[in-house]
């Protein structure tokens, strides 16, 4: 780079993820020194083995509630997947589990309701409950594989999923396409021709319900590449939400430049910008609450301590509103 560029470089107006990852990651560091826990001889930050993902839940009742729900499931014959960096101290599974997973077992949501109506995410009726990983084969005719799985779900008093949470911490992106990633795709846009999707031809059922919620008659129909080469996890979990009737929430940290910031030119990011691409008439089903607000409505509860214990861990002192 040159001097010329270096000096540009200081003084571009929006925030650098590096710079956030980097304090977590010294967070988690110091929190898994201060607890004892074997950590990897590169990474500070991400625990010693996979098995050890426990150390990483603050609180071991959560830890053994996502154990005994798997087991639950597993003997149903459903899923929970666990994800493969869940040992990381920056895995957002992780950072899910302990931001909700004290709620969830003390049944105790309202920080999650008052967080959420603030950003006027609809609420659902009766006595609400909430999982993890939720998945339905039968959407998209996933028949084989790992199918859709949805970080967070509500539920109403009849038990119906009705709000659908994906949660992101440090993460770059929003998944893309594996067929397009390992080279089995050109990545040309199969709207005027579904046969061209390799996932359309095994049986899955994206292309149809897209183009079923008018998706395809704006931008990305006209696109030349494939908008789910890129940004197939975003789409794919809206869809799955509009499907069962919910709104889709994005749960992000305010630090993150990746999914919404502001600056000179207003607000930029990925969120703005797939949302952009969505049909006018569904942007009310899309919302985005940040951890920041959730925590906050924790606080002002006066019923968690563990809330401290948290904001330590991702590095939420002074953060929070």
């Amino acid at each position: 780079m040159s001097d010329s560029s270096r000096t540009s470089a200081l003084t571009w107006p929006y925030p650098q993820h590096r710079h956030f990852e980097e304090t977590l990651r010294d967070a988690a560091s110091a929190w898994f020194e201060a607890k004892g826990f074997p950590v990897s001889a590169k990474h500070s930050y991400i625990l010693a083995n996979w098995n050890d993902w426990p150390n990483n839940i603050i609180l071991t009742e959560v830890a053994e509630y996502i154990q005994s729900e798997r087991a639950r499931r597993k003997a149903e014959g459903k899923g929970f997947p666990l994800h493969r960096y869940v040992h990381h101290g920056l895995s957002s599974q992780a950072m899910l589990f302990n931001l909700i997973g004290p709620l969830l077992v003390g049944k105790g949501l309202e920080p999650v309701r008052e967080s959420f109506a603030g950003q006027g995410v609809a609420w659902p009726k009766g006595e609400v409950s909430a999982s993890f990983e939720y998945e339905d084969r039968t959407l998209f005719n996933e028949d084989t594989g790992q199918p859709t799985s949805i970080d967070l779900v509500l539920t109403d008093e009849m038990g119906h999923p009705r709000v659908f949470v994906e949660g992101k911490l440090v993460e770059r992106e929003f998944g893309g396409c594996s067929v397009f990633a390992r080279g089995d795709c050109d990545g040309r846009n199969p709207t005027h021709d579904f046969s061209l999707c390799y996932l359309h031809h095994i049986g899955r059922r994206y292309w149809e319900l897209l183009d079923k919620h008018n998706f395809l008659s704006g931008p990305i129909g006209q696109n030349a590449t494939c908008i789910l080469s890129t940004y197939y996890q975003f789409f794919r979990e809206v869809i799955f939400a509009l499907e069962l009737g919910g709104p889709f929430v994005l749960l992000t940290d305010d630090r993150s430049p990746t999914f919404s910031c502001d600056g000179p030119q207003g607000t930029r990011g990925l969120l703005p910008l797939l949302i952009s691409l969505v049909p006018a008439s569904l942007h009310g089903h899309i919302g985005s609450v940040s951890i920041q607000q959730v925590v906050a409505a924790i606080k002002s509860s006066g019923r968690h301590e563990w809330i401290t214990e948290f904001e330590r861990k991702y590095a939420l002192h002074g953060d929070t509103p």
